[in-house]
């Protein structure tokens, strides 16, 4: 997330000032709403296959469960943004946090899988709210750079925690009863975040002047959703399917739409003319690039043990520990690495490791149950992205003016989220295009009885090879079973692979796009204080890098 979303910073008081009145409260209560925000996320990675059980699901409705949530906050995270520098910072948080406790009751509420989606798309709405919101709160009650680097730390660590146990609370929950209690869990963190923040954060606001881009926000948001439900849907529906077509034909239209308004936005919320400077346009395009393959590579683990191998949520959470708890546990040495050697090398490395981690991942076996062959693998890519997540926004900032940081930080900050957003959307589509092409050769010459060809291919035409693989023992088309396996097999290992390629291409962006590039040169002490309302913005202070989802 970046610190106030584009908003320049201000010149803030010496090292040695005291605390300002309500920063320990603010501190708190900012770190539990991250906290309930990246539980929200990362809750649906352990239970992908009670949701394909229990709900009937099949592959591309499993897309858009975490697709659903990703893309409601990227659409409006920079809206929210403005909408707290304008209300009130403490506002928006209790207002995201609201949303999110009404999207996990909807989820844990849901009769049917389109009903999950709602709450998922709530629970996104909130967080994209939360994510910006709570990390403005505390660094408009810091008075040092020192301070606001303490705070963020916190902060960060309370986020990558979440993410951490997220996928262990719903694997818990499902074993001693329903993967719905895992909501209801989530909806009492969430009243509780709530609670603490309407009681102990301060309230805070930006500068005045900001303003709502309402036609970039439109033109985006459609352009964004029109694109992505092309990808999720083609691979199932099929590619030349009119549907198809038209949602990228239009989808591209309002993107370009989006281009030429934001060219002559006065308060623009993606500032293009920021690409013409080559080393923030290489960071941007790896940021979505490397950001796709890490949450690519997340979700392919979850469908792999999930809906494909039918594994148990708790075991299907041991390698979500490895994916996203080094993130936590080297936040320190990242600090200080970051203060000491060139970021883009540390993102070179990160990237370099992503790759390696994903490629270890397409010689896994369907077939085989143990969770052993994935420890190495999910440990470099989970170590990969400790180093990225931080590095790719330092990167950005070295590469752009001091009056652009502000910007270049919100911009770089959306392009990982959308990098987030379609990890999961290319994964399916590349997954579930190329299992469903496998299972239907494959048939054919599988010499099954003809009543099980013909069911299978049935019950295939109306959800992929995952339904196939579903299917209970004795149920009509149940004897293609062992060849839809290992059709998803086949598919979420070219999956693995796709992002592995992804991967290594942002670590060679990276590694000879920044050659010949300088950073600019920033006074020690510009990143200090955010402005209060007392303090007008000094144009022309940087905004430090923060950490990201």
């Amino acid at each position: 997330m970046t610190l106030n979303n584009g908003t320049p910073l201000s010149q803030g008081p010496t090292a040695g000032a005291a605390r300002m009145p309500g920063y320990a409260g603010t501190l708190a209560a900012a770190c539990g709403a991250v906290f309930v925000a990246q539980v929200a996320n990362a809750l649906p990675a352990s239970l992908n296959g009670l949701f394909q059980q229990d709900l009937d699901t099949h592959g591309s409705q499993l897309t858009w469960i975490t697709a659903a949530f990703m893309i409601a906050v990227v659409c409006f995270e920079f809206t929210f943004g403005v909408l707290g520098d304008r209300f009130g910072r403490r506002r928006l948080i209790m207002a995201g946090t609201a949303l999110v406790a009404a999207g996990s009751a909807v989820a844990a509420c849901a009769p049917t899988v389109q009903v999950l989606w709602a709450g998922a798309a709530l629970n996104g709405l909130g967080a994209g709210a939360m994510f910006p919101g709570s990390l403005t709160a505390i660094t408009s009650v810091t008075r040092t750079s020192r301070e606001r680097a303490h705070s963020v730390a916190v902060w960060s660590g309370f986020l990558s925690a979440g993410a951490a146990v997220s996928p262990l609370l719903g694997g818990m929950f499902a074993e001693i009863g329903s993967w719905r209690g895992s909501f209801w869990v989530l909806v009492g963190l969430a009243l509780l975040s709530l609670v603490l923040t309407w009681t102990l954060a301060k309230e805070s606001k930006g500068p005045a002047g900001r303003r709502l881009d309402v036609p970039g926000q439109i033109t985006f948001a459609v352009g964004l959703v029109l694109v992505l439900y092309g990808a999720v849907e083609g691979p199932e529906s099929g590619w030349t399917t009119l549907p198809v077509i038209l949602s990228f034909a239009l989808g591209a239209c309002f993107l370009a739409a989006f281009a030429v308004v934001e060219l002559g936005a006065d308060s623009p919320i993606f500032d293009l003319t920021l690409f013409r400077n080559r080393a923030f346009a290489v960071s941007s395009l790896v940021a979505v690039i490397g950001m796709l393959a890490f949450l690519g590579a997340c979700f392919a683990t979850s469908m792999w043990l999930g809906p494909a191998q039918h594994q148990a949520p708790l075991r299907v959470a041991v390698p979500f520990l490895l994916l996203q708890g080094p993130a936590f546990l080297l936040i320190p040495l990242v600090s200080r690495l970051l203060h000491r050697v060139v970021p883009a090398r540390l993102l070179t490395s990160g990237f370099a490791l992503m790759a390696t981690g994903c490629l270890l991942c397409t010689r896994l076996d369907i077939t085989d149950p143990g969770l052993g062959a994935f420890i190495a693998p999910a440990l470099l890519i989970g170590i990969g992205f400790a180093l990225t997540v931080s590095s790719v926004t330092a990167v950005a900032l070295d590469s752009v003016p001091p009056q652009q940081a502000g910007m270049a930080s919100a911009t770089t900050n959306m392009l990982r989220d959308l990098g987030f957003a379609l990890g999961p959307v290319v994964v399916g589509a590349v997954a579930l295009s190329r299992a469903g092409s496998e299972f239907s050769a494959g048939l054919q010459g599988a010499g099954l009885p003809s009543d099980e060809t013909a069911a299978a291919r049935v019950v295939a035409e109306a959800g992929g090879p995952v339904a196939v693989n579903s299917l209970p023992p004795g149920a009509p088309g149940s004897a293609a079973h062992g060849l839809a396996l290992e059709a998803l097999g086949s598919g979420f290992g070219t999956a693995f692979l796709v992002c592995g390629i992804a991967a290594a291409v942002a670590a060679a962006l990276t590694a000879f796009g920044m050659i010949g590039v300088r950073p600019h040169q920033t006074p020690e002490n510009s990143a200090t204080t955010p402005p209060t309302d007392a303090t007008p913005p000094r144009h022309g202070a940087p905004e430090p890098a923060a950490p990201a989802r």
